[in-house]
């Protein structure tokens, strides 16, 4: 599928550990990089495959937890007992993770890096039928991360589980940035 997907004689990628020689580390934005992570008495949430409308009722079946939800379906913030809804918004999502306690989202790429970077609990629900993120999933298994197939009531007892764990993956992710640029440009033929 890769030959067909992405052809490519050279190549630079970036991932959640060097699983080859021209595999780097995760590109960790300047906020969180500059963090300084604290552990608060909350849960960040975001799992854009799931509305709010979904995610209220559900998570509230988890008692004496804190989450603070990022939905693309919400216009503004509201609350409901323990749990906060806010639409995406950089700045405050970023906040939220860095004080939180742990992080619950999908297995993209970018959230569950940070995630590690900031020493934050993670667990991750990868999206259905999207095969980069059941990759990222299976990569994040091994190295440690809860994956849960789905948020049905039936799983719930993971998160559960999850949030009364101490259990945590933490990542040191050096710059690697302009390493991989320049050795994209050496394997391209150019001359920096």
């Amino acid at each position: 599928m890769l030959q067909n997907y992405a052809p490519s004689d050279a190549y630079v990628g970036f991932h959640f550990a060097q699983f080859d020689k021209h595999i780097y580390t995760p590109v960790i934005r300047k906020p969180i990089r500059e963090a300084k992570p604290v552990k608060g008495d909350h849960y960040t949430v975001y799992l854009p495959a799931y509305d709010d409308r979904k995610l209220v009722p559900a998570l509230a079946k988890i008692p004496g937890v804190r989450w603070h939800i990022f939905s693309k379906h919400a216009r503004k913030p509201y609350h409901i007992s323990s749990l906060s809804v806010y639409p995406i918004d950089n700045v405050n999502f970023v906040q939220s993770m860095i004080t939180s306690a742990g992080v619950l989202c999908g297995a993209g790429f970018e959230t569950p890096a940070e995630a590690m970077f900031l020493g934050k609990k993670l667990m991750v629900i990868p999206m259905k039928k999207q095969y980069e993120q059941h990759y990222n999933a299976a990569a994040l298994r091994n190295l440690g991360v809860p994956v849960l197939k789905n948020i049905k009531n039936k799983r719930l007892y993971k998160i559960r589980e999850w949030v009364e764990s101490n259990h945590k993956v933490e990542m040191e992710y050096p710059d690697t940035t302009g390493k991989a640029i320049e050795e994209a440009v050496r394997l391209g033929g150019f001359e920096m």
